[in-house]
């Protein structure tokens, strides 16, 4: 028993919770287990899922953002307006635009968070806020949407239709979600500037001894935090054919909820990428399971709160500890 507490990770308790919430749904409401639903639920946390990623970086690294369900919003805005002064433009340009875009509001949070020696979240909290008012004060809170043929154009890159007529399809968000995974996996897993994001997180004060640039790695962290905002931010508007000034407010909390919940670490140091991924769809079942069964959607914000006040409350408890206390006791 307790070798198997000692290899009972985050990862797998949450892979197990979730699967046991999928077939309690699967019974409940028989609607869950269809591939039309499924594949809505994997297109409506594809966005979700990319910011995740991103935020699971500065968590790594000690930091915390919430601003980037904003910035996503403002590099919408900005990238709508100067595509279509150029004429439009095309995909190529587009990730451009959005992916350096969305890099420039992540390094100007670094920068203040560096340059002033100011804790992420208040630095967050204030580029949130000014971010948002700025965005509603140029466009007044009008959608856009005059967009460009190839931002709106529908692309999938799975459809199927039943005996019945019903389609289901996976959308270009998902392909671009899985890059995003994919890269971010890399750069967190497989290069030294992701040894030294672990190490930064995890000893700030040694890591600078060590010899770790700590301008670099607040500008890496909210860098890729800024770049999956952007391309977030992107994907967002191609789903929904329009760009929504305040759409994306709000949302930061699922995200906070979902990456927390898969074993990121508030104080740095700690987080996989599999963990990432089952905390997103930990709530993402959560939420379109109290959909289907008809459940007040107040009730899923009291559970995101639980939530993120469990996860935080036993982030650093160790099970194989508890168990031998338990047992040297008996």
């Amino acid at each position: 028993m307790r070798n198997i507490l000692r290899s009972y990770t985050i990862e797998t308790r949450l892979a197990v919770v979730l699967a046991l919430i999928c077939i309690a749904l699967s019974v409940t409401a028989p609607q869950f287990a269809t591939l039309p639903n499924l594949s809505s639920l994997m297109n409506q946390s594809a966005v979700n899922l990319i910011w995740a990623v991103g935020l699971l970086v500065v968590l790594i690294a000690g930091g915390i953002d919430i601003s980037f369900a904003v910035a996503s919003s403002v590099v919408q805005y900005l990238a709508a307006k100067l595509l279509m002064s150029v004429g439009g433009g095309n995909w190529v340009l587009g990730f451009l635009f959005c992916g350096s875009l969305g890099i420039l509001l992540g390094l100007l949070n670094a920068w203040l968070i560096h340059g002033f020696r100011i804790i992420s979240i208040v630095v967050t909290i204030a580029t949130f806020n000014a971010f948002f008012g700025l965005l509603m004060f140029f466009s007044g809170g009008r959608n856009i949407y005059n967009l460009p043929d190839w931002w709106t154009a529908r692309i999938f890159i799975f459809e199927h239709q039943n005996d019945q007529g019903v389609w289901s399809e996976l959308n270009l968000s998902v392909g671009v979600m899985v890059v995003c995974v994919i890269a971010t996996w890399v750069l967190i897993r497989r290069t030294n500037i992701g040894r030294q994001l672990y190490a930064f997180g995890d000893n700030p004060e040694g890591a600078r001894r060590a010899g770790v640039n700590i301008a670099v790695m607040q500008g890496v962290a909210f860098g890729w935090m800024g770049l999956m905002a952007g391309i977030a931010g992107l994907m967002q508007v191609n789903i929904f054919q329009e760009v929504v000034p305040n759409a994306l407010y709000g949302r930061e909390l699922d995200v906070l909820a979902a990456v927390v919940l898969g074993g990121a670490r508030l104080g740095g140091g700690k987080g996989t990428i599999l963990g990432c991924v089952l905390g997103v769809m930990f709530v993402a079942v959560t939420q379109n399971g109290l959909n289907l069964l008809g459940v007040s959607p107040f009730a899923f914000q009291m559970i995101i709160g639980a939530v993120i006040l469990v996860a935080i409350s036993t982030s650093n408890m160790d099970l194989s500890q508890i168990m031998r206390r338990k047992e040297a006791r008996s």
